[in-house]
């Protein structure tokens, strides 16, 4: 029996697919500056319908959050429910955090809670680091977190 070096495979789909991958990372709009994505979620035998989505009964997926350039070099900072099956991901809703709106951010990055991989329960928690004035050199943190009943709290860290 051979065994298959999965970097390997990965590799040779990515080298024998090259215009796949080019299309998909020139889809990314140009102002993304910041894209992360972690935690998850998943449904309940019934399903959960949601303004003008609905996850499916049995539905798993992932969060992302992505931080969008304006003009004005401050950022909007959108969440995202992404589901992901067998046939493949499907966005399920896309929110943009008013708490960040507000503050008219420049961001200069985004962490997620951990780079081990999926968590044991279900959330997200991601730290945002900021400042308020492009001129200063005095970051602030911002966390967003995500509960096991989808439940999101946007708020300055305190340490």
């Amino acid at each position: 029996m051979k065994v298959c070096n999965p970097a390997a495979l990965l590799l040779t789909l990515f080298l024998c697919h090259p215009a796949a991958a080019a299309e998909d990372i020139e889809q990314l709009p140009l102002t993304a500056t910041f894209v992360i994505s972690g935690g998850y979620w998943e449904s309940g035998a019934e399903g959960v319908a949601g303004g003008d989505t609905a996850v499916k009964a049995g539905e798993r997926g992932y969060y992302k959050l992505v931080a969008i350039r304006q003009p004005d070099r401050t950022a909007r900072i959108h969440l995202q429910m992404v589901a992901s099956g067998q046939s493949g991901l499907r966005l399920v809703e896309s929110v943009e955090l008013e708490e960040f709106t507000a503050i008219k951010p420049y961001v200069t990055g985004i962490r997620p809670e951990s780079m081990t991989g999926v968590a044991a329960t279900p959330g997200f928690f991601a730290t945002v680091y900021l400042k308020t004035a492009p001129d200063t050199d005095r970051v602030e943190e911002w966390t967003v977190l995500i509960d096991e009943l989808g439940d999101i709290r946007v708020e300055r860290a305190s340490n």
